[in-house]
């Protein structure tokens, strides 16, 4: 069973130097419907002027993932982490007791274009940590990449969750096959351009939640990047 989730039906939240669209609900975008699927619980696209950003503010208990499209995103932490991230860099932030936090636009020209991703974490009470990795344009290119996995193997970011989070850059024309073990789903999202997905056509900020099926195909219309999420 493949759930389509349309970009055009998502929450917006627009305060000037934000402008961000969250799949599921956040803030003040409330839909009961839409609460997260699995252990994901939050996809928000956000796209943020120069010189803006998120001021320093508190989490806990949550794997936060942020994965950048366009532009640059600056993080600063209270565990002593400082860096700008750029397309290609994952970064996991695990909230555990308490961490507090800053995302900004360190660009005096050019908007940061980036998706905000949380994720449940197998317990609460963790300690908080922080691991960031960068994967090339050519790693992800005509296939789906393990980006973030539970124990960081094979290169991966580590993950406090059953979740396998991986990233592909699809030409036009080119197919990727991702096979699904019994008992689990999967969450298509794409990020840029346009795919189908076993049959079903998804563009740009569109979800799937996939469930009871043994395998999805993604064949690219034009180039498109795209995201998976293999979740128990």
């Amino acid at each position: 069973m493949i759930t389509i989730r349309p970009s055009t039906e998502r929450g917006r939240a627009s305060f000037g130097w934000l402008d961000s669209r969250h799949t599921f609900s956040f803030g003040e975008y409330h839909d009961p419907r839409h609460m997260g699927f699995r252990a994901l619980r939050v996809i928000n696209e956000d796209r943020v002027k120069p010189g803006m950003g998120f001021g320093t503010h508190g989490h806990r208990d949550m794997e936060i993932v942020s994965y950048v499209l366009e532009g640059e995103l600056e993080h600063k932490d209270s565990m002593g982490n400082g860096s700008v991230l750029v397309p290609g860099d994952v970064q996991r932030m695990s909230a555990g007791t308490g961490v507090q936090h800053s995302e900004f636009n360190p660009s005096r020209d050019s908007p940061v274009h980036f998706l905000q991703i949380w994720i449940l974490p197998e317990r609460n009470g963790q300690a908080p940590s922080y691991e960031q990795k960068a994967f090339s344009e050519d790693e992800r290119r005509g296939q789906l990449k393990v980006l973030a996995n539970p124990g960081g193997t094979g290169g991966a970011i580590a993950v406090h969750q059953d979740v396998r989070l991986l990233g592909g850059i699809l030409d036009a024309g080119a197919t990727v096959t991702h096979e699904i073990p019994a008992g689990r789903h999967a969450w298509v999202q794409v990020a840029r351009g346009r795919v189908d997905l076993n049959g079903h056509s998804l563009g740009a900020g569109d979800g799937a939640a996939v469930s009871d099926e043994r395998s999805i195909t993604l064949v690219a219309r034009d180039k498109a990047e795209v995201l998976v999420f293999d979740l128990a």
